[in-house]
Protein backbone atom coordinates (compact mmCIF):
# COMPACT_ATOMS: atom_id res chain seq x y z
CA UNK A 1 0.00 0.00 0.00
CA UNK A 2 1.55 3.37 -0.74
CA UNK A 3 1.42 5.63 2.62
CA UNK A 4 1.54 8.65 1.23
CA UNK A 5 -2.31 8.52 -0.31
CA UNK A 6 -3.37 6.67 2.57
CA UNK A 7 -2.15 9.02 5.06
CA UNK A 8 -4.01 11.37 2.15
CA UNK A 9 -7.08 9.68 2.40
CA UNK A 10 -7.06 9.43 6.45
CA UNK A 11 -6.07 12.78 6.80
CA UNK A 12 -8.83 14.26 4.69
CA UNK A 13 -11.42 12.91 6.88
CA UNK A 14 -12.35 14.72 10.19
CA UNK A 15 -11.44 12.86 13.06
CA UNK A 16 -10.56 14.10 16.27
CA UNK A 17 -11.07 12.27 19.54
CA UNK A 18 -15.23 11.55 19.97
CA UNK A 19 -16.00 12.12 16.47
CA UNK A 20 -13.78 9.11 14.95
CA UNK A 21 -16.81 8.57 12.22
CA UNK A 22 -15.34 9.68 9.00
CA UNK A 23 -12.12 7.80 9.35
CA UNK A 24 -13.47 5.00 10.65
CA UNK A 25 -15.50 4.87 7.17
CA UNK A 26 -12.47 5.14 5.29
CA UNK A 27 -10.97 2.28 6.99
CA UNK A 28 -13.51 -0.22 6.73
CA UNK A 29 -13.72 0.70 2.59
CA UNK A 30 -9.81 -0.16 2.51
CA UNK A 31 -9.79 -3.08 5.40
CA UNK A 32 -13.10 -5.73 3.75
CA UNK A 33 -10.67 -7.59 0.98
CA UNK A 34 -8.70 -8.41 3.47
CA UNK A 35 -11.15 -9.81 6.19
CA UNK A 36 -13.83 -11.95 6.95
CA UNK A 37 -16.34 -9.63 8.81
CA UNK A 38 -16.09 -5.56 9.94
CA UNK A 39 -17.93 -4.17 13.61
CA UNK A 40 -17.98 -1.71 15.40
CA UNK A 41 -18.83 -1.29 19.17
CA UNK A 42 -20.39 0.72 21.37
CA UNK A 43 -17.63 3.71 21.31
CA UNK A 44 -17.45 3.46 17.99
CA UNK A 45 -13.72 1.11 17.96
CA UNK A 46 -13.67 -0.48 14.31
CA UNK A 47 -12.99 -4.31 14.37
CA UNK A 48 -11.47 -5.97 11.71
CA UNK A 49 -11.94 -9.95 12.31
CA UNK A 50 -9.93 -12.63 10.27
CA UNK A 51 -11.05 -15.25 11.67
CA UNK A 52 -8.81 -18.40 12.70
CA UNK A 53 -8.98 -21.20 15.51
CA UNK A 54 -5.75 -20.41 17.15
CA UNK A 55 -5.09 -18.23 20.24
CA UNK A 56 -6.66 -14.19 19.65
CA UNK A 57 -4.31 -11.62 18.52
CA UNK A 58 -5.53 -8.45 19.45
CA UNK A 59 -3.52 -5.51 17.24
CA UNK A 60 -4.64 -1.90 18.23
CA UNK A 61 -3.97 1.40 16.22
CA UNK A 62 -6.05 4.46 17.54
CA UNK A 63 -7.95 6.27 15.11
CA UNK A 64 -8.30 9.91 16.85
CA UNK A 65 -6.25 12.73 16.08
CA UNK A 66 -5.59 15.72 18.63
CA UNK A 67 -7.70 19.05 18.02
CA UNK A 68 -9.07 21.86 19.17
CA UNK A 69 -12.73 22.77 20.73
CA UNK A 70 -14.50 25.60 20.40
CA UNK A 71 -14.98 27.03 23.80
CA UNK A 72 -16.38 31.30 23.14
CA UNK A 73 -16.55 33.14 20.46
CA UNK A 74 -15.93 37.06 21.19
CA UNK A 75 -17.84 39.65 19.95
CA UNK A 76 -14.99 40.23 17.12
CA UNK A 77 -15.47 36.93 16.17
CA UNK A 78 -12.63 34.99 17.15
CA UNK A 79 -12.55 31.63 18.46
CA UNK A 80 -10.83 31.01 22.00
CA UNK A 81 -10.41 26.94 22.59
CA UNK A 82 -9.25 24.13 25.02
CA UNK A 83 -7.82 21.07 23.98
CA UNK A 84 -8.58 17.47 23.11
CA UNK A 85 -5.77 16.09 23.20
CA UNK A 86 -2.35 17.12 24.00
CA UNK A 87 -1.49 20.66 22.76
CA UNK A 88 1.87 22.88 23.14
CA UNK A 89 0.98 26.39 22.22
CA UNK A 90 4.40 27.03 20.95
CA UNK A 91 3.83 25.10 17.94
CA UNK A 92 0.41 26.28 17.05
CA UNK A 93 0.66 30.08 16.09
CA UNK A 94 0.59 30.12 11.98
CA UNK A 95 -0.88 26.58 12.05
CA UNK A 96 -4.24 26.23 9.42
CA UNK A 97 -6.92 25.06 10.95
CA UNK A 98 -10.32 23.22 9.59
CA UNK A 99 -13.75 22.08 10.91
CA UNK A 100 -16.18 19.25 10.20
CA UNK A 101 -18.42 21.73 8.09
CA UNK A 102 -15.72 23.02 5.93
CA UNK A 103 -14.64 26.13 7.42
CA UNK A 104 -11.29 26.91 7.71
CA UNK A 105 -9.53 29.49 9.84
CA UNK A 106 -5.87 29.82 11.56
CA UNK A 107 -4.44 29.94 14.67
CA UNK A 108 -2.99 32.94 16.23
CA UNK A 109 -1.68 34.58 19.83
CA UNK A 110 -3.27 37.70 21.04
CA UNK A 111 -0.72 40.73 21.39
CA UNK A 112 1.48 41.87 24.08
CA UNK A 113 2.22 38.33 24.79
CA UNK A 114 6.46 37.15 24.55
CA UNK A 115 6.36 34.40 22.80
CA UNK A 116 8.41 32.26 25.76
CA UNK A 117 5.08 32.81 27.66
CA UNK A 118 2.29 31.64 25.32
CA UNK A 119 -0.07 28.98 26.89
CA UNK A 120 -3.48 27.97 25.08
CA UNK A 121 -5.29 31.28 26.81
CA UNK A 122 -3.36 33.47 24.82
CA UNK A 123 -4.33 31.96 21.56
CA UNK A 124 -7.13 32.08 19.09
CA UNK A 125 -8.66 30.72 16.03
CA UNK A 126 -9.48 33.48 13.34
CA UNK A 127 -12.25 31.91 10.76
CA UNK A 128 -12.33 35.70 8.96
CA UNK A 129 -15.66 36.30 10.72
CA UNK A 130 -16.24 40.16 10.81
CA UNK A 131 -17.90 39.64 13.95
CA UNK A 132 -19.75 37.15 16.33
CA UNK A 133 -22.88 36.70 14.78
CA UNK A 134 -20.83 35.79 11.50
CA UNK A 135 -18.57 33.35 13.28
CA UNK A 136 -21.89 31.62 14.81
CA UNK A 137 -22.88 31.23 10.98
CA UNK A 138 -20.00 29.49 10.58
CA UNK A 139 -18.80 27.41 14.07
CA UNK A 140 -20.52 26.45 17.15
CA UNK A 141 -18.95 26.28 20.36
CA UNK A 142 -18.14 22.45 20.69
CA UNK A 143 -17.10 22.40 17.52
CA UNK A 144 -13.11 20.85 17.01
CA UNK A 145 -10.94 22.47 14.66
CA UNK A 146 -8.26 19.56 13.35
CA UNK A 147 -4.74 20.45 11.91
CA UNK A 148 -4.85 21.69 8.00
CA UNK A 149 -1.45 20.79 6.70
CA UNK A 150 -0.83 18.41 4.15
CA UNK A 151 1.19 15.44 3.83
CA UNK A 152 4.21 15.15 1.57
CA UNK A 153 7.48 12.70 1.22
CA UNK A 154 11.01 14.19 1.03
CA UNK A 155 13.94 12.23 0.82
CA UNK A 156 13.57 9.07 2.56
CA UNK A 157 10.89 10.61 5.37
CA UNK A 158 7.11 11.18 5.44
CA UNK A 159 5.83 14.23 6.69
CA UNK A 160 2.53 14.63 7.52
CA UNK A 161 -0.02 15.80 10.25
CA UNK A 162 -0.92 12.68 12.26
CA UNK A 163 0.91 10.29 11.78
CA UNK A 164 0.32 9.61 15.33
CA UNK A 165 -1.76 7.52 14.97
CA UNK A 166 -2.81 7.22 11.47
CA UNK A 167 0.38 5.60 9.72
CA UNK A 168 0.20 2.67 12.63
CA UNK A 169 -3.29 2.18 10.80
CA UNK A 170 -1.77 2.32 7.46
CA UNK A 171 0.71 -0.21 8.96
CA UNK A 172 -2.29 -2.38 10.16
CA UNK A 173 -4.04 -2.29 6.73
CA UNK A 174 -0.85 -3.09 4.62
CA UNK A 175 -0.12 -6.16 7.16
CA UNK A 176 -3.62 -7.69 7.05
CA UNK A 177 -3.26 -7.17 3.48
CA UNK A 178 -0.40 -9.72 3.70
CA UNK A 179 -1.09 -12.12 5.73
CA UNK A 180 -2.81 -14.50 3.76
CA UNK A 181 -3.00 -17.64 6.08
CA UNK A 182 -2.74 -18.28 9.68
CA UNK A 183 -4.02 -20.18 12.51
CA UNK A 184 -4.13 -17.21 14.77
CA UNK A 185 -7.85 -15.70 14.96
CA UNK A 186 -7.09 -11.85 14.74
CA UNK A 187 -8.35 -9.13 15.23
CA UNK A 188 -7.21 -5.59 13.84
CA UNK A 189 -8.82 -3.04 15.69
CA UNK A 190 -8.79 0.46 15.17
CA UNK A 191 -9.80 2.38 18.51
CA UNK A 192 -11.02 5.86 19.68
CA UNK A 193 -10.11 8.21 22.05
CA UNK A 194 -6.57 7.23 22.99
CA UNK A 195 -5.42 10.49 23.17
CA UNK A 196 -8.04 11.21 26.10
CA UNK A 197 -7.18 8.58 27.82
CA UNK A 198 -6.76 5.16 25.85
CA UNK A 199 -10.14 4.34 26.60
CA UNK A 200 -11.95 2.72 23.31
CA UNK A 201 -8.87 0.11 23.48
CA UNK A 202 -9.92 -0.32 27.29
CA UNK A 203 -13.41 -1.30 25.75
CA UNK A 204 -12.23 -3.34 22.53
CA UNK A 205 -9.99 -5.57 24.82
CA UNK A 206 -12.40 -5.90 27.29
CA UNK A 207 -15.19 -7.19 24.02
CA UNK A 208 -12.66 -9.00 22.68
CA UNK A 209 -10.63 -10.84 25.49
CA UNK A 210 -7.26 -11.36 23.43
CA UNK A 211 -5.11 -13.97 24.22
CA UNK A 212 -1.61 -11.50 23.18
CA UNK A 213 -2.21 -7.40 22.63
CA UNK A 214 -0.19 -5.73 20.30
CA UNK A 215 -0.37 -1.85 20.29
CA UNK A 216 1.03 -0.16 16.86
CA UNK A 217 1.76 3.72 17.53
CA UNK A 218 4.56 6.19 17.09
CA UNK A 219 7.17 7.42 20.04
CA UNK A 220 10.04 9.53 19.80
CA UNK A 221 12.64 9.48 18.21
CA UNK A 222 16.08 10.35 19.95
CA UNK A 223 17.83 12.46 17.48
CA UNK A 224 16.33 15.87 17.62
CA UNK A 225 19.38 18.39 18.58
CA UNK A 226 19.99 19.20 22.28
CA UNK A 227 16.84 17.32 23.05
CA UNK A 228 17.52 15.27 26.40
CA UNK A 229 17.56 11.51 25.86
CA UNK A 230 14.04 10.96 27.26
CA UNK A 231 13.61 7.79 24.54
CA UNK A 232 15.83 5.00 23.19
CA UNK A 233 14.35 4.92 19.41
CA UNK A 234 15.93 7.21 16.14
CA UNK A 235 14.13 7.38 12.72
CA UNK A 236 16.05 5.37 10.23
CA UNK A 237 17.03 2.46 12.52
CA UNK A 238 14.30 0.28 12.27
CA UNK A 239 11.01 -1.16 13.87
CA UNK A 240 11.27 0.05 17.51
CA UNK A 241 9.82 -3.09 19.68
CA UNK A 242 8.19 -1.37 22.92
CA UNK A 243 9.89 -2.11 26.16
CA UNK A 244 8.31 0.27 28.43
CA UNK A 245 6.97 2.96 28.27
CA UNK A 246 4.82 5.36 31.27
CA UNK A 247 1.90 3.22 30.68
CA UNK A 248 2.92 -0.24 30.05
CA UNK A 249 5.76 -2.33 30.62
CA UNK A 250 5.58 -4.72 27.80
CA UNK A 251 5.56 -8.94 29.05
CA UNK A 252 8.87 -10.48 28.50
CA UNK A 253 7.78 -13.21 26.34
CA UNK A 254 6.13 -10.99 23.68
CA UNK A 255 9.49 -9.06 23.87
CA UNK A 256 10.92 -11.52 22.49
CA UNK A 257 9.06 -13.09 20.45
CA UNK A 258 9.23 -9.81 18.86
CA UNK A 259 12.82 -9.95 18.59
CA UNK A 260 13.27 -13.26 17.76
CA UNK A 261 10.97 -12.88 14.54
CA UNK A 262 12.57 -9.48 13.55
CA UNK A 263 16.24 -11.32 13.57
CA UNK A 264 14.86 -14.21 11.71
CA UNK A 265 13.23 -12.25 8.73
CA UNK A 266 16.09 -9.75 9.11
CA UNK A 267 13.34 -7.54 9.43
CA UNK A 268 15.72 -3.90 11.26
CA UNK A 269 14.55 -3.10 14.84
CA UNK A 270 15.74 -1.68 17.55
CA UNK A 271 14.29 -0.79 21.17
CA UNK A 272 11.61 1.41 22.51
CA UNK A 273 11.88 3.10 25.99
CA UNK A 274 10.09 5.71 26.95
CA UNK A 275 10.51 7.80 29.83
CA UNK A 276 6.84 9.40 29.38
CA UNK A 277 3.85 8.61 27.50
CA UNK A 278 1.40 6.06 26.54
CA UNK A 279 -0.42 3.86 23.57
CA UNK A 280 -3.18 1.67 23.76
CA UNK A 281 -0.98 -1.28 25.23
CA UNK A 282 -1.73 0.45 28.55
CA UNK A 283 -5.34 -0.34 28.63
CA UNK A 284 -5.10 -3.71 26.70
CA UNK A 285 -2.42 -5.39 29.25
CA UNK A 286 -5.10 -4.68 32.15
CA UNK A 287 -8.16 -6.06 30.50
CA UNK A 288 -9.83 -8.67 32.36
CA UNK A 289 -7.12 -11.61 33.81
CA UNK A 290 -4.79 -9.70 31.77
CA UNK A 291 -3.26 -9.75 28.33
CA UNK A 292 0.49 -10.78 26.79
CA UNK A 293 1.10 -7.68 25.57
CA UNK A 294 3.71 -5.75 23.44
CA UNK A 295 4.36 -3.43 21.14
CA UNK A 296 5.38 -2.15 17.66
CA UNK A 297 6.19 1.16 17.14
CA UNK A 298 7.74 4.15 14.49
CA UNK A 299 10.24 6.13 15.96
CA UNK A 300 8.81 10.20 14.65
CA UNK A 301 9.83 13.36 15.31
CA UNK A 302 7.72 16.47 16.23
CA UNK A 303 4.57 14.61 17.68
CA UNK A 304 1.87 16.21 18.44
CA UNK A 305 2.98 19.38 16.26
CA UNK A 306 0.87 20.04 12.93
CA UNK A 307 3.90 18.27 11.17
CA UNK A 308 4.94 15.12 12.42
CA UNK A 309 8.14 13.12 10.26
CA UNK A 310 8.80 9.22 9.87
CA UNK A 311 11.27 7.55 8.06
CA UNK A 312 9.55 5.31 5.20
CA UNK A 313 11.75 2.11 5.67
CA UNK A 314 10.53 2.03 9.19
CA UNK A 315 7.24 2.22 8.47
CA UNK A 316 8.02 -0.91 6.03
CA UNK A 317 10.14 -2.63 8.92
CA UNK A 318 7.07 -1.89 11.34
CA UNK A 319 4.86 -3.44 8.26
CA UNK A 320 7.00 -6.22 8.16
CA UNK A 321 7.06 -7.38 11.95
CA UNK A 322 3.20 -6.85 12.08
CA UNK A 323 2.55 -9.41 9.92
CA UNK A 324 4.96 -11.83 11.04
CA UNK A 325 3.42 -11.90 15.10
CA UNK A 326 -0.25 -12.23 13.29
CA UNK A 327 1.53 -15.14 11.64
CA UNK A 328 3.78 -16.44 13.91
CA UNK A 329 3.20 -19.90 16.31
CA UNK A 330 1.98 -18.65 19.46
CA UNK A 331 0.63 -20.70 22.30
CA UNK A 332 -2.74 -20.14 23.64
Amino acid sequence: MDMLAIMQTLNACHGPSGCEGPVADAIAQLARPYVDEITTDALGNLICHKKGTGPKVMFAAHMDSIGCIVTHIDEQGYLRFGQVGGLSAHDLPGTPVRFQNGTRGVIAAQGKVEPKDWKLDHLYIDVGAKDRDQALTMVQVGDIAVFDTVPFVSGSKLFSPYLDDRIACAILLSAMERVKRTDNDLYFVFTVQEEVGLRGARTAAYGIDPDYGIAVDVTDSDDIPDAPHECSSVAGKGAAIKVMDSSVICHPAVVNQLKELAQARNIPFQMDVLRFGGTDAGAIHQSRAGVYTGGISVASRYIHTPMEMADLDDIEACVALTAAFAQAKLEG
